[in-house]
């Protein structure tokens, strides 16, 4: 493991599949690890990718998903294939893929600055065009409430996660946070569903000319604060992927519970790179559903662990300035945070 250290914050990440299995920032555990990582018999489990054996924290996909071109693994080589350090200081680690997936050349930095984590991927040559998204799951005990930058659509995507398994109902199209239901009720997707066993997908496009990005989730039992930025620019889509119980086969067995993933990408949700790289209903929108390999292109990704401000329900609004991050609160309150501005420049 690849340790990092800044004040009170710790993090590690794996260099067999590049992602950050472990960050904690004083005593909250912001990031999520798949309980059968240290299971000897799920380890040794080829037929599972190994994105799946070793599932924890954030790491880069690169396709998202399914690889139906080239028959890759699911989320692609950037997260089931080792890196190697590049160079590694206290607090900051910059390592590189082994492989070349389609030719090109990954290169991740991670930094810690405070209660911030700090990523940007380089993604240089190739050839083709690829989708990709950073994968941060995070986990809750008794659920949590959801606040997002500006989004112009939410979907679902048309096949479920898990047949039978999902609670919202497939192929929708709304304007607002709220989604139908299986069952004829509406949810209010700002809801982490804690009493459901499910698994589920959504997929919400950026509003137009958006620059900063955001989602924090405020985690009940934890009384915290995560929150992902992102370039909207690059990264136009985030996706949520909830997971609450609901695969019942191995090595999920009903026991991968309370996490969700905020994965924030250039991607179609999860319908294949194949459907992604064709005219498709996020593209209908105007926005990129791929990225063309063969230049240079840098994405820039961070997320914060803060404490939860008493009587705080609902992020309204982020605004990143003279290297000041600004929260503020439905009822009117804010909270200023030390963020170097350079990072999303």
């Amino acid at each position: 493991m690849i340790r990092l250290a800044h004040g009170d914050a710790v993090a590690e990440i794996d260099p067999a599949v590049g992602n950050i299995p472990h960050w904690r920032v004083g005593g909250r555990h912001p990031l999520h690890s798949a309980p059968w990582r240290d299971e000897e018999a799920v380890q040794q489990d080829e037929s599972l990718p190994l994105v799946n054996r070793r599932l924890a924290g954030d790491f880069l996909c690169m396709p998202f998903g399914r690889d139906d071109v080239e028959n890759g693994p699911i989320h692609g080589l950037p997260a089931n294939t080792p890196w190697d350090v590049v160079e590694q200081d206290v607090a900051h680690a910059t390592v590189r893929l082994q492989a070349k997936p389609r030719g090109a050349t990954v290169t991740k930095r991670v930094q810690l600055v405070g209660p911030a984590l700090l990523q940007t991927h380089v993604i240089e040559g190739g050839a083709g065009d690829v989708t990709l998204a950073h994968h941060p799951m995070v986990h809750m005990a008794e659920g949590g409430r959801l606040s997002f930058s500006p989004k112009r659509a939410v979907m679902t995507d048309p096949m479920p996660q898990y047949e039978g398994h999902n609670l919202w109902s497939l192929n929708q199209l709304r304007g607002d946070m709220h989604l139908d239901c299986e069952d004829g009720s509406l949810w209010d997707l700002r809801d982490y569903p804690a009493g459901h066993s499910v698994e589920d997908f959504a997929i919400l496009l950026e509003a137009r000319d958006a620059l900063l990005g955001w989602t924090v989730l405020m985690r009940n039992a934890e009384n915290d604060m995560v929150v992902v930025l992102k370039d909207a620019r690059v990264l136009p889509v985030t996706m949520l992927w909830i997971s609450n119980g609901g695969r019942d086969f191995g090595p999920w067995n009903g026991r991968h519970t309370g996490v969700l993933g905020i994965e924030d990408g250039c991607a179609a949700g999860g319908i294949g790179l194949r459907a992604a790289q064709a005219d498709n209903r996020v593209s209908a929108f105007g926005v990129p559903t791929t990225i063309p390999l063969g230049g240079r292109h840098v994405i820039a990704h961070a997320i914060l662990s803060l404490p939860r401000p008493p009587g705080w329900s609902e992020v309204t609004g982020i605004a990143l300035k003279d290297d000041t991050l600004t929260l503020r609160d439905l009822g009117g309150g804010e909270i200023a945070v030390p963020f170097p501005g350079e990072h999303f420049a």
